[in-house]
C-alpha cells in the first residue's frame, strides 16, 4: 500500500529528500540534493552554454540546480567538480571514470555519482507526489501495469510511481545501450511493501535481451517520488 502524501515543512525539505534518496543507493555511490527554488550556485560557463537561448527561467534554474548537486556529489567522491555537458542525445556526458544521473522537477534536484570500474550505470528520477492523468495511463503502462496500478488505493499515484520507475530504469540502461526505446521496452513489477522494483525488457535492445532484468528501490515522501536503478559492475552480464 503506497503511503499517504507527506507535507514535511518547506524549510527541511531538501534535507528530507537526500535522505529519502541515500538508503535506497549503495555505499560506494555518493548522491546530493538542491531546490530549484532556492539560488542554487551558478553552473559553468560550459554548462550553461548547452542551454538554448530561449530556455525560460524554470528550466534555467532546475538546470543549475542539477548540476550543482551533482558536483556536490563529485566532491563527496573526494573529485574536482568537472563540467557536465549534454549529449547528441540529451543525456548527461559524464567526466571519465564516472558513471551519473541527475533527476530535477519543479522542488527538486537530486544527482548520484560513482566511479565507473565499480557500476555500469545509474538512473534517478524524482516526481511530484500527485496522480497521474488517466488519459495518460495507456501511453506509458501495459495492460498488466494498469491492472496493477488500478489494484492500489490511489491509482492516479500508483501510475505516477509507474512512471517515475520507468525513467530511472531507461536512464540506468541508457549508460550501455545508449539507447532510448518507447514505454513498452520494460514492464515493471512494483512491490509497495518492499519499496522495490524489477524492470524486464520486453524486446532485444543490445546488449540487453528480452527478459533481461534491472532492478530498483523508491521513496515516498517529502511531496515527492524517489526512485533509483543501480548497474552493478559484477551483476550478470545480460
Amino acid at each position: 500500500m503506497m503511503p499517504p502524501p507527506s507535507s514535511a515543512p518547506e524549510f527541511t525539505q531538501t534535507t528530507v529528500r537526500l535522505g529519502l534518496l541515500r538508503p535506497l543507493l549503495p555505499e560506494t555511490v555518493a548522491s546530493a540534493a538542491e531546490d530549484p527554488q532556492g539560488t542554487p550556485p551558478a553552473p559553468f560557463a560550459e554548462e550553461a552554454a548547452c542551454l538554448s537561448p530561449q530556455a525560460v527561467e524554470k528550466r534555467r534554474r532546475e538546470f543549475a540546480a542539477g548540476r550543482a548537486a551533482a558536483h556536490q556529489a563529485m566532491r563527496a567522491l573526494n573529485l574536482t567538480p568537472a563540467p557536465i555537458l549534454i549529449g547528441p542525445k540529451r543525456a548527461p556526458v559524464w567526466p571519465r571514470g564516472v558513471v551519473g544521473s541527475i533527476t530535477h522537477c519543479r522542488s527538486c534536484a537530486l544527482a548520484a555519482i560513482a566511479p565507473d570500474h565499480r557500476f555500469l550505470g545509474l538512473g534517478l528520477d524524482v516526481e511530484e507526489d500527485t496522480p497521474l492523468a488517466s488519459d495518460l495511463w495507456p501511453s506509458i503502462a501495459s495492460a498488466r501495469e494498469q491492472d496493477w496500478m488500478t489494484s492500489q488505493a490511489d491509482p492516479g499515484r500508483a501510475g505516477k510511481l509507474l512512471f517515475s520507475a520507468k525513467e530511472a530504469a531507461y536512464k540506468a540502461q541508457y549508460a550501455r545501450s545508449q539507447k532510448y526505446f518507447g514505454f513498452d521496452g520494460m514492464e515493471l513489477s512494483m512491490d509497495t511493501g518492499t519499496g522495490t522494483f524489477r524492470a524486464t525488457f520486453t524486446s532485444d535492445q543490445f546488449p540487453y535481451r528480452g527478459g533481461d532484468q534491472l532492478h530498483g528501490r523508491f521513496a515516498i515522501g517529502a511531496g515527492v517520488i524517489i526512485t533509483a536503478v543501480t548497474i552493478p559492475k559484477d551483476a550478470p552480464e545480460p
